[in-house]
C-alpha cells in the first residue's frame, strides 16, 4: 500500500499535498509561503509580548508620576472637547447659532414679548401672587419641619421605653408587622 491510497498527505510545514493546492501554486511555493506565514505569526506574537511589556512599563511610570486613571480621563476629555471646538463643523454651527440668536433677539416679536413680560413683572397682581406663593411655601416648609420634629420626638420616646421580651411587647411588634385582619 503506497501513501497515495491514504488521501492527501501533509508535509512537515502543514501544506497539504496531493492536489489540494490552489490553482497555479506549486508545492514548493506553498511550502515557502507556509514558512513565511510561520515567521510572520512568530513576529506578531513577539510584537504582542513587547506591547504588553511597554504597556506595563508605561503604567508603572504613570503610577510613579502620580497620574491616576481619573486624571487621564479628564485630560482626554479636555483634549477631545478642545478638538471639537476647533473643528470646522463646530465653528460653522456656532456661527450659525450666533446669527440665529441675533436675529431672534432683535426681532419685533421677541422685543414685544420681552416688554410684555417686563410689564407683567412690574404689575401689582404679579407682585401679590408672588408674595402669596412665597408665604405659602414658607408655611409649608414650617409645617413639614414641625411634623418631622414631632415624629422624631415620638421615636425618641419609644426608644426611651425599656425593651422586654414580654408578650405585650411581642403583640405590639406583631401588630406593627402584620396587617390587620378583619
Amino acid at each position: 500500500m503506497d501513501s497515495s491510497e491514504h488521501g492527501p498527505s501533509v508535509s512537515s510545514t502543514g501544506v497539504a499535498s496531493g492536489g489540494n493546492l490552489p490553482p497555479g501554486l506549486t508545492e514548493e511555493e506553498a511550502e515557502e509561503m507556509q514558512v513565511e506565514l510561520t515567521k510572520v505569526d512568530d513576529e506578531i506574537q513577539t510584537l504582542r509580548q513587547v506591547l504588553v511589556a511597554k504597556e506595563r512599563h508605561a503604567a508603572e511610570l504613570k503610577r510613579r508620576l502620580g497620574i491616576s486613571p481619573i486624571s487621564e480621563i479628564k485630560q482626554n476629555l479636555t483634549k477631545g472637547w478642545h478638538e471639537v471646538q476647533c473643528s470646522n463643523a463646530y465653528m460653522r454651527t456656532s456661527q450659525t447659532l450666533g446669527d440665529l440668536n441675533r436675529r431672534v433677539t432683535t426681532s419685533n416679536v421677541y422685543l414685544t414679548a420681552s416688554a410684555t413680560l417686563e410689564e407683567i413683572g412690574r404689575s401689582d397682581a404679579y407682585k401679590r401672587t408672588q408674595e402669596t406663593l412665597s408665604q405659602a411655601g414658607q408655611m409649608t416648609s414650617a409645617a413639614f419641619s414641625s411634623m418631622g420634629s414631632a415624629i422624631r420626638n415620638q421615636f425618641g420616646e419609644m426608644r426611651a421605653l425599656p425593651y422586654s421580651n414580654s408578650g405585650s411587647n411581642f403583640s405590639m411588634r406583631h401588630s406593627l408587622s402584620m396587617p390587620a385582619m378583619r
